[in-house]
């Protein structure tokens, strides 16, 4: 947090001043209609978040800006939605009434990166009406949540306006600054570093934005359900402005919500992706009564439509600890054919011989504890999809991948999250695929298991484009990577422990794994390489005990390293055991990875999954058992695009007995210190010239650092250069 005065009692008296001053101002607004001021604000429970609202005194506009910490982040933005064939609602305004309060709970979810959620907010609504005939309303409601920022339109039941269409919305998003942007226009894309300045139409979301090297921001959307999906688009002669593009027009009746605008922060990207939750917390709660049939788990891909195949998948997966078997596009015949019937088993003969004995798969899953997940094209799905529901419920499938669905425009955003809602009443879990982006309707219906809009394994992603996935489209919510292991795009791309910790890293509650892969009990499926090829036979390597082990839903998430495009460190939690995610980009690297977020007093094993091409099986990974406890910080040799998994769990006495202790480099380094002074000094001042640097260009007036604080007073900088200075000359006297 930043400290602008040397004064304990600010950061004391602040927050109360805030909220005296908050209560006075909409204490005022209640006289009178024609007595309410026109400038209103609400700030975030820890005072970092501001939003402001304003009326323009010349043409009544509506503007909102935000701050952080004090900072201007977002300035003099208009909001407004246009109306075809109808005046617009973005002028001629008035305030016909303000109200502030405040929210403190906590929830858990059936699954989620963590076992509880905090939803924690200050919220002012705006009631407003227009000067002139026809008087209309208009409702804004502004949440400031520690979080980011959260704004929507609410356009109540009212004889002026009944039925209407949204032809655009006006919601702009005008950055104070020029700032880098990490944007792609499609939900599969290439992302690109951009000026603000320098985007072109329909950026998808979130778009992640860097404010300064000690502030990042995301603009996103939450609570998508029945509207048209939000893009963002160049603002037309505003510098580095933002604005919605709608994907089509909205058409509605009074009452009227609009999703979720949302603008998140955080000090890091990893910060960033920390409080990703703030989607889910703007979204309904859950709507199913009984969710005891919803299951995360791990999915292996029946790549040869075989009953052999299925049969050999169903023994992998019991035998491996993965829950599913999915088979794919092509077991009811050719899936981009409308004379493909969804209800029959008819293996396309473009993608198998089969023979595909789909019922006899499946009972001899359901002996084994493992079910089946169906895909259905949405050629079908849009035919048949009130036939099918109810038939694959009485097949005992227990789930639907709804494929290359229509997303964007109004009707196909309503249909989509229908056909979720129509899922759940037949018991069926989903995975949607391809372009479609979560707004956090996972919360309200957690039958969604997981949905695709990323550049997935699928597509040979770059290491440098995944970690920039990481950063930007991960702050959404779940996606389905489709995590490949044997194919040979992993040795073209990464290494097998980077892709050992992309199933930490990158979160699903139904987590794909193998994805061009086949048991070797599985008959081949052509004799080359490709899905089911002779390359992707999965073998016997001691590391996939790794993909055995690892959970797909979390009870905590911290992530220890993270630069956008360059590498990535996660640590989550399940019960005791943690799993730890290193991913390394285009320059090898080595990480510090502390281990302070052990139970103390505690000893575990730290089993290591690391590249090394000394060893001599074909996926080249190293595993090696070390005890560790909460004071140990492992050292991750990363080498080019390459990564390592770690699995932490409690020792058990015969662990004890086993394995040894972890070098502690930290504690060896303070050691080695101790015993030369004048090396101790040296590295003093390393550390100094470290923690002392001048602010970014973006910052003004330039500030000095310290471990991350800034401090604008120059007393009180001063004051620390002057102790700094005291640690120096006793240093020198060692």
């Amino acid at each position: 947090m930043y400290y602008k005065a040397s004064s304990r009692w600010r950061d004391v008296l602040m927050p109360l001043f805030r909220a005296i001053l908050v209560s006075v101002v909409v204490e005022l607004s209640g006289f009178a209609a024609g007595a309410v001021r026109a400038e209103h604000s609400v700030e975030s429970p820890d005072g970092n978040v501001a939003i402001t609202f304003d009326i323009g005194q010349e043409r009544g506009d509506l503007i909102y800006s935000v701050a952080f910490d004090g900072r201007p982040v977002i300035v003099n933005s208009r909001l407004g939605l246009a109306l075809k064939d109808a005046a617009s609602l973005e002028t001629g305004f008035e305030i016909s009434n303000v109200s502030a309060s405040s929210h403190d709970s906590t929830y858990s979810l059936i699954y989620a990166e963590r076992k509880t959620i905090r939803d924690h907010y200050n919220q002012l609504i705006v009631d407003l009406k227009e000067s002139n005939t026809p008087y209309r309303k208009l409702r804004l409601t502004f949440r400031a949540y520690n979080e980011g920022a959260a704004l929507r339109y609410t356009v109540p039941e009212q004889n002026a306006l009944k039925s209407f269409v949204i032809s655009a919305e006006k919601t702009q998003f005008c950055f104070a600054a020029d700032h880098a942007a990490y944007a792609t226009h499609s939900a599969q894309g290439q992302y690109s570093k951009v000026p603000l300045s320098k985007l072109t139409k329909d950026c998808e979301r979130p778009l992640t934005i860097q404010i300064n090297d000690i502030l990042y921001a995301a603009v996103a959307e939450a609570g998508l359900v029945d509207y048209a999906r939000m893009r963002l688009s160049p603002g037309q002669g505003q510098a580095h402005t933002v604005v919605s593009s709608l994907a089509s027009e909205v058409d509605a009746a009074t009452p009227l919500t609009t999703p979720w605008r949302v603008v998140m922060f955080g000090r890091t990207p990893g910060e960033l992706l920390e409080r990703n939750y703030l989607i889910l917390n703007l979204n309904e709660r859950c709507a199913i009564k009984d969710t005891s049939w919803i299951k995360p788990g791990k999915v292996i891909r029946e790549v040869t439509l075989t009953t052999a195949g299925g049969m050999a998948c169903v023994d992998f997966a019991a035998e491996h600890n993965l829950q599913y078997v999915e088979f794919d596009a092509g077991w009811y015949g050719h899936e981009y054919s409308d004379e493909s019937d969804a209800r029959t088993i008819s293996v396309d003969p473009k993608r198998s011989k089969g023979p595909l004995d789909l019922h006899g798969v499946i009972e001899y899953a359901k002996q084994r504890d493992i079910g089946i997940i169906l895909y259905v094209n949405r050629r079908a799905l849009e035919r048949q999809l009130d036939e099918i529901l109810p038939l694959y419920e009485k097949w005992g499938i227990k789930g639907v991948k709804y494929g290359f669905v229509r997303v964007g425009p109004h009707q196909w955003t309503t249909w989509l999250h229908e056909a979720v809602r129509k899922a759940a009443e037949h018991h069926l879990m989903v995975d949607v695929h391809d372009e479609y982006r979560p707004t956090g309707y996972s919360r309200t219906y957690p039958n969604l298991m997981t949905q695709e809009g990323i550049a997935g394994d699928e597509t040979k992603p770059s290491n440098s484009l995944t970690l920039t996935i990481l950063f930007t489209r991960m702050l959404a919510g779940a996606a389905d990577n489709t995590i490949c292991y044997y194919d040979r795009r992993v040795d073209e791309n990464a290494s097998h422990a980077y892709q050992l910790a992309k199933s930490v890293c990158f979160y699903s509650p139904w987590q794909f794994l193998y994805w061009y892969d086949r048991p070797g009990r599985s008959p081949s499926r052509r004799a080359g390489s490709g899905a089911g090829g002779s390359h992707n036979v999965i073998g016997d390597e001691p590391e996939l005990e790794f993909f055995d082990y690892v959970p797909t839903v979390w009870d905590d998430t911290k992530v220890i390293h993270g630069e956008i495009g360059a590498c990535a460190v996660l640590a989550r939690r399940s019960d005791e055991s943690w799993f730890i995610g290193c991913m390394n980009g285009d320059t090898a690297r080595t990480l510090d990875v502390p281990l302070d977020f052990l139970d103390k007093d505690r000893t575990y094993v730290a089993h290591i999954y690391a590249d090394d091409p000394t060893i001599s099986t074909r996926t080249h990974v190293k595993i090696s058992r070390w005890l560790v406890d909460s004071a140990t910080v492992l050292k991750a040799e990363l080498p080019l695009r390459g990564g390592q998994a770690i699995r932490i769990c409690p020792a058990t006495a015969d662990d004890l007995k086993t394995h040894q202790n972890y070098e502690n480099v930290k504690i060896k380094e303070r050691e080695r210190l101790r015993s030369s002074p004048k090396e101790s000094v040296a590295h003093i001042r390393a550390v100094q010239d470290d923690l002392f640097r001048i602010g970014s260009g973006s910052q003004n007036p330039p500030q000095s650092f310290l471990g991350g604080m800034a401090f604008e007073d120059p007393a009180l900088d001063a004051t620390v250069n002057r102790l700094l200075g005291l640690f120096l000359s006793l240093a020198h006297s060692l």
